[in-house]
Order: C-alpha cells, then structure tokens, then sequence
C-alpha cells in the first residue's frame, strides 16, 4: 500500500472518530455517552438534614428511569450541614469531578459561598432550595424554580394588615444571616407605603445593613434574630418584647425567617411564656418536620405557612405523579425537589443537539411552558413560578382553609 493511501485511510479515520465517539473527548463536563451527571450540594446531616434529604429525593424520584438522548440521569449530592465552610469545600469537589449542573442545593448562606464558584466555572445553577433574592437574578447562570421569600413574606403580611394589624405589630424572628435578612427585605417590601410604617422600616434598614458573622442584631426594631443551626430562642424572645415595651403595643404577628428546629423551639418557648402571637413562616422551613417538631411541644393550632408548591391534594398530573414515585417520602420539599428534576429534564429533552451548558440554559430561559400542567414562565426573568400558597396548622395538620379567624382571635 503507498505511502499516499496509508496517509488517506489514517486522516478518514482521524475524521472519524473526531465526529463520532471521539467528540465524546470534548463533550461538557457531566456528560459521557451513558450518562448526564448532576451535582447537588445539601443538608444531609445537622439540624436541617430534613430539608436536604427530601430535596435529593424528590430529585432521585425525577430522573429515575428517564433517558435522554439514550443517557440516563444521576444526581450526585453531598453533604454541608447547612454551613457555609462546608459548603464551599463540597462544591469544589464536585466541580473537580465534573458535574454538568447544580441543582437543589439547599439554602441562602451556603447559595452565598456556591454561586460565586459557579460563576467562575460557567455552570449553572438550577433549582436551589430558596427564595433569596441573591439568585434574582443573581450572578451566573441561574435558573429558579421557586417564588422568592419576598412573595411570600408580602402575602403573609398583606393578610395581617387586612384584618386590622399595624405595622409596628407586624413583628419577626429570623436567622442571623443572608437567609434571614431575605425575609426583612420581604417585610420591608411589604411595609412600603403602609401608615406608620416609616419608623418601623427604617431601623429593619438599619439591622439589615448590618455586616459580619453574626452581627449584633437584637434589640434593633421589631426583630428577634438567633445563630444559623443554634435553637437557643431566648436572646430573640426578648429583643421582641423589648420592641413592645419601647412601642407600648404588642406583636401581632410574627414572621419567623428560619429552619424547622429553631423556629419551633421559639414558637415553644413563646407558647410557654403566654404570649398570645400568631406565627407564620416561610416554606424553606418544611412543612413536615416543622409539623413534627411542633407537635413534640404540643402546639397543634395557629400557626400560617406559606408554600410555593402545589397542594399536596393537587389533582395535577405532576403531582400524582410525585406521590406515586415518593410513595411515603411524598411532602412539600420533596415534590419541589421532584419540580426541580423534572424541570431538568425538560430542558435536557429540549436539546436537539449536543447538550452543553449553554444549550441546556437556552432551552428554559425565555420560554414558557407546563410540565404535567404545572405553567412555568421564564420569559420576564429566571424565575418559574409565582406560586404562594398559604395554609394553616389545624389540629396538628397543614390545611389550606380560610384563615382569617385566627386574626379574630388574637
């Protein structure tokens, strides 16, 4: 054979494999000819492991079975027990082991220290477990599920000043960190151009300019703030009744910005104490173990949670769906997990081409769509869904009921 054919075979070849199983040298990072490898960051272990484990379930029982582009999907998470430090040191593990995305990741500290290093390596950010406006839009690629903590703060608050509360009885316990300032700046939001409410915001602004780990937080306004992971309540307890005192009126509500054990612990201890509050919060403290550990103190009744997913009664087809994958791992964190997924795969299928990080991205921002009749809608802004549901704890249950009786009788 000539020098001439050998050199024509060996570029053919070349070729080849340069367009065939050979791009898999230079495919994006998370994909190989079998699989699309997504990476989580979660609370798996601490006082909010709850959160963290459901959100992976939720997201397991999405891409169990489902093929695409004849690859299967895994989901790959690690643990930060809702610390910063952690956090930082998981994500760049998985960015060293190559993940395609990030998704559901659980809270706003931790999104805090992640996203920057996301930024950094171009890889998007889908689906984290909160509502803080850092992620809107954010930097970097991000795309949201979730309603942010202002909507649901805002809806919450809109009810109280409805039914007669003022706004220095619009009161709040949060944890002492980006998580819980996401809720001031809801209840600032909402304040805005409510009569007397220029005092009351004005030192939430101040408390809220706050910087550093930790900072001095209490005794400034109608806030009670406690440490991330810490269910010690008593310096936030009495930063609220020293707001009573100074205001000669008392709390009328209190919007609680925290995890499920902190937050019950307060609601306990206020319980014990007499005090006559009606308490809401956000959906981020989930809605079952925050059920679970009220219980364990007795407190069955009276307490307002906002979701920002379907009920769990929903007759949806997305929703039948999660309840028959999760069987009894089926709950409001995990169907948002089980969104967060399916979200996922949408995009994924979307894809005609080769899947790549700004191709997957291309597929869900600007558009609007349903999955299994849940609408999304990407083409204002990252942001999905503008969903808030509101519901009551009744008899040791979440009910989605008319709740203004509460408000007849504090």
């Amino acid at each position: 054979m000539s020098l001439h054919k050998i050199t024509k075979i060996s570029l053919l070849l070349l070729l080849y494999f340069s367009l065939g199983t050979g791009a898999l040298l230079h495919a994006e990072d998370g994909i190989t000819a079998e699989t699309i490898r997504i990476g989580g960051v979660l609370a798996l272990k601490g006082n909010s492991k709850g959160l963290g484990i459901n959100m992976k379930a939720g997201i397991e029982a999405a891409f169990k079975d489902a093929k695409v582009q004849n690859r299967s999907v895994t989901y790959i998470a690690r643990n930060d027990s809702y610390t910063p430090k952690q956090t930082i040191a998981a994500t760049e593990k998985l960015i060293k082991e190559k993940v395609f995305i990030f998704a559901g990741n659980v809270g706003t500290p931790t999104a805090k220290v992640s996203l920057p290093l996301l930024a950094k390596h171009n890889i998007p950010a889908v689906g984290f477990f909160t509502g803080a406006g850092l992620l809107r839009p954010g930097k970097g690629s991000i795309i949201n599920y979730r309603a942010s903590y202002v909507q649901e703060t805002a809806k919450v608050i809109k009810a109280a000043l409805d039914n007669g509360v003022k706004a220095n009885q619009v009161c709040a316990y949060v944890q002492n960190d980006a998580y819980g300032m996401a809720g001031i700046a809801g209840i600032i939001k909402a304040l805005e151009n409510t009569k007397g409410s220029k005092g009351t915001i004005k030192l939430l602004k101040k408390l809220k300019a706050m910087t550093g780990e930790n900072p001095k937080r209490n005794n400034i306004g109608s806030v009670g703030v406690y440490k991330r992971n810490s269910t010690f309540a008593r310096p936030g307890y009495k930063s609220l009744k020293a707001w009573e005192k100074s205001q000669n009126t008392r709390c009328k509500i209190i919007v609680t910005v925290g995890s499920y054990k902190s937050i019950s612990e307060f609601i306990a201890y206020s319980r014990y104490k007499k005090d006559p509050w009606i308490f809401s919060a956000v959906s981020f403290t989930g809605a079952e173990n925050f059920k679970d550990e009220l219980i364990k103190f007795k407190v069955k009744n009276d307490v307002i949670m906002t979701q920002v997913v379907p009920l769990l009664d929903s007759t949806i087809p997305l929703v039948i769906e999660a309840k028959e994958k999760l069987g009894n791992q089926f709950g409001y964190v995990s169907l948002e997990g089980f969104i967060v997924g399916k979200l996922i795969l949408y995009g994924l299928n979307k894809i005609k081409g080769e899947i790549t990080r700004r191709s997957f991205t291309q597929a869900l921002l600007g558009s609007q769509f349903a999955i299994k009749k849940l609408p999304l809608d990407f083409k204002k802004n990252n942001q999905g869904s503008n969903l808030v549901n509101i519901m009551t704890l009744k008899q040791g249950e979440w009910e989605a009921a008319n709740y203004s009786s509460i408000w007849k009788t504090n």
